[in-house]
């Protein structure tokens, strides 16, 4: 039996020696196979990027769950999906109805937050190509854009940057590894709001997703780096209160309460939320007194959450298989707070990776914010 080898280049394997015997020619069969999806573009996970996945179907069941949605909220999501290449913006009506791209291109466009009106979504969009979400905190990768909640041109407004939201209807704040800084859209006046480094209790933290309090006294926080954890840095008195070991913390609309994804519960992730007084929890909580939303079944594994302007509606994604966070097979859900956990409402149905909702509400009619 000759002995072989193959030698990859420009995507096409080489033979460099002869093949021969059954198990050989199998073996390289399965290497030209793996050549033509490298080539082609058709195994993006195999390169550690997103496929583009496909839409599946979707039973009567879970249409007539959407229906009771549609019925009951009217507004617009919007959300970063690879279903059309490495990550753009769609938006859809909150009973996953009238999806359309908003973005496109071939970077990496991510972290969609909706500004006070409605009428605007502010982004996280990498410089070039394919940029990993583990890279957030490396902010020489992206900068902030605005694009309209219709789609169209987008604009940037703040370079080297990533974690955008929106402290106004003109105001924003941001990341810069271990900074956070506001910056006014009209002015273009940029003001550092907190120095990690300059901080005993946050270390030098690299400082994720920062998320002003409705009364800007408070700075919730995901801490990478030197420290992971959650917790809430008072402004004021210029202290740290450790609130847990996940991430992704998030207000409550009318203040008072924080909401994050803590590593425990049925698929290896749950929301947990407290109560605080100032910018400190009031008291030490048990897991049990903690525990906010954990859906049944296999697609249990949740990330991204955010309420709605008015507290009513939960949107996030969850995924049955694997953990990260641009690349795994994680859904749109959308929960009205307060019921139970079984009544969450599967949105997408699409096998690329699907992440980072936001939604905005409406008061009455109307199918988006831009429609108002």
């Amino acid at each position: 039996m000759s002995r072989w080898a193959c030698t990859r280049a420009s995507g096409v394997v080489v033979v460099e020696k002869p093949v021969t015997g059954e198990a050989n020619m199998d073996v390289l069969r399965k290497l030209l196979l793996l050549a033509g999806c490298l080539t082609l573009g058709a195994c993006a996970a195999l390169s550690g990027r997103p496929g583009t996945g496909t839409q599946a179907a979707i039973d009567d069941e879970a249409q007539a769950a959407r229906a009771r949605i549609g019925r009951k909220v009217k507004g617009l999501i919007v959300w970063s999906s690879s279903r059309a290449g490495n990550h753009n913006l769609f938006t859809m009506n909150p009973d996953g109805s009238h999806i359309k791209m908003i973005t496109r291109g071939e970077t990496v466009d991510w972290f969609p937050r909706f500004s006070p009106d409605g009428r605007e979504i502010l982004f996280c969009r990498s410089k070039q190509g394919w940029v990993y979400e583990r890279d957030a905190n490396m902010n020489f990768k992206w900068d902030l854009f605005t694009v309209s909640s219709d789609g169209g041109e987008p604009r940037k407004v703040a370079g080297d940057a990533c974690w955008g939201t929106w402290t106004g209807p003109r105001q924003i704040m941001f990341s810069r590894n271990t900074k956070v800084f506001t910056k006014d859209l009209g002015s273009g006046q940029e003001k550092l709001l907190l120095d990690s480094t300059r901080v005993e209790s946050l270390g030098g933290a690299e400082l994720q997703q920062p998320q002003l309090s409705p009364d800007g006294k408070c700075l919730a926080l995901t801490l990478r780096g030197a420290r992971r954890q959650t917790g809430v840095y008072d402004l004021q008195a210029h202290s740290w209160a450790h609130t847990g070991e996940g991430c992704q913390v998030n207000w409550f609309p009318s203040g008072g309460r924080i909401l994050w994804v803590n590593p425990s519960g049925n698929g290896g992730s749950e929301l947990f939320s407290i109560p605080l007084k100032g910018c400190r929890p009031e008291r030490e909580y048990s897991y049990e007194e903690m525990r906010y939303l954990d859906i049944p079944g296999r697609r249990s594994h949740e990330y991204f959450p955010k309420l709605s302007p008015d507290g009513k509606w939960l949107v996030w994604a969850a995924t049955r298989r694997g953990h990260d966070h641009d690349i795994a097979d994680y859904e749109i859900y959308i929960w009205e707070v307060g019921r139970p956990a079984a009544e969450a409402t599967r949105l997408t149905f699409h096998s690329g990776n699907d992440r980072w909702p936001d939604i905005f509400t409406l008061a009455t009619g109307g199918e988006h914010a831009a429609g108002q």
